[in-house]
């Protein structure tokens, strides 16, 4: 299993998150295929044309469903549908029901990747989510075996221990970290997960505050960002969820110089490496040998004011 051979060599966690500024989730109950949106009971006709739809806009789409069995359905039934966007300051989920998931093209996929709720609230009359947070367990054992052995168990006993919002989602990159988990609307990513581990995120998302344990990062931001901005909370001793944000990133692969602020006026310029894991490993189960890219921080610096960028 490659989940295996990464815990062996303690492969880092942070910087490997996905990148998405706002996340629509679509319910799905059924088999997923290898590449969801168009392998499963959703029209592929539909999902093809959300994939072009939200290309290029910071939208990613992806399909829940509960915990458990899943009922071989065909027949058109009412769906939960969420929006939720990432950036810190403008932290949002957005939920809503539907039985015309082709609503969903109607969006402006744009103005949602922008962190605008009107077009999710007007398409689909959504509302402010009030719950508990989304627990989102990735369990799409088609696309890596991994993911369904090892998250299909956790988002069980989160589901049947009383953890509201838990729901399994498709494909969440890193599948050797499995069990993977996103937290909505924070958009952070954990990798290794275990069920007591998962109820301190989620207490923690409920406190305003972020558990940089097994940490991936956030969403929010592009790798180099995510790895820039935990090392900075664990360099400040900063917990608290919007504090920080990855505002300027210069520079280019290999080598990032990544500047992250604090709501209080205080910056950092983090200088982050693209590094390849060693000794070889696979990247999933059934990939040949390979040495998957990671997000080495190499400093840490607090700017002064006169130091900052302008």
């Amino acid at each position: 299993m490659c989940t295996t051979a990464s815990r062996h060599f303690d492969e880092p966690l942070a910087g490997t998150a996905a990148s998405a500024t706002t996340w629509l989730l679509v319910e799905q109950p059924g088999p997923w295929g290898v590449r969801a949106l168009t392998s499963s009971h959703l029209d592929p006709a539909l999902g093809r044309a959300l994939e072009a739809a939200s290309d290029g806009t910071g939208v990613r789409v992806a399909l829940i469903r509960r915990p458990g069995r899943h009922a071989d359905r065909r027949e058109a039934r009412e769906r939960h549908v969420y929006a939720a966007h990432t950036r810190p300051g403008n932290t949002w989920l957005h939920g809503a029901t539907t039985t015309e998931p082709e609503k969903l093209l109607d969006l402006d996929f744009a103005a949602l990747g922008k962190g605008g709720h009107h077009t999710f609230d007007t398409v689909l009359r959504g509302r402010p989510h009030t719950g508990e947070p989304l627990a989102l367990v990735c369990t799409n054992g088609k696309r890596d075996r991994c993911c369904a052995l090892l998250g299909r168990p956790l988002a069980a006993e989160l589901a049947a221990s009383g953890v509201e919002g838990v729901w399994e989602v498709t494909h969440l990159g890193g599948h050797r970290f499995s069990p993977t988990l996103l937290v909505l609307p924070s958009g952070y990513a954990y990798g290794r997960a275990e069920a007591h581990h998962v109820k301190e995120v989620l207490q923690g998302v409920r406190e305003g505050r972020v558990v940089v344990e097994g940490c991936r990062g956030s969403s929010a931001w592009e790798r180099p960002g995510q790895a820039a901005e935990l090392a900075v909370r664990t360099a400040a001793r900063e917990h608290t969820a919007e504090a920080l944000a990855v505002v300027r990133t210069d520079g280019a692969a290999p080598r990032w110089e990544v500047t992250v602020a604090h709501t209080d006026g205080r910056r950092w310029r983090v200088t982050v490496a693209r590094g390849a894991s060693l000794p070889p490993r696979p990247e999933s189960c059934g990939s040949p040998l390979g040495s998957p890219a990671r997000m080495d921080v190499v400093a840490v610096r607090e700017l002064t004011p006169t130091a900052l960028p302008h």
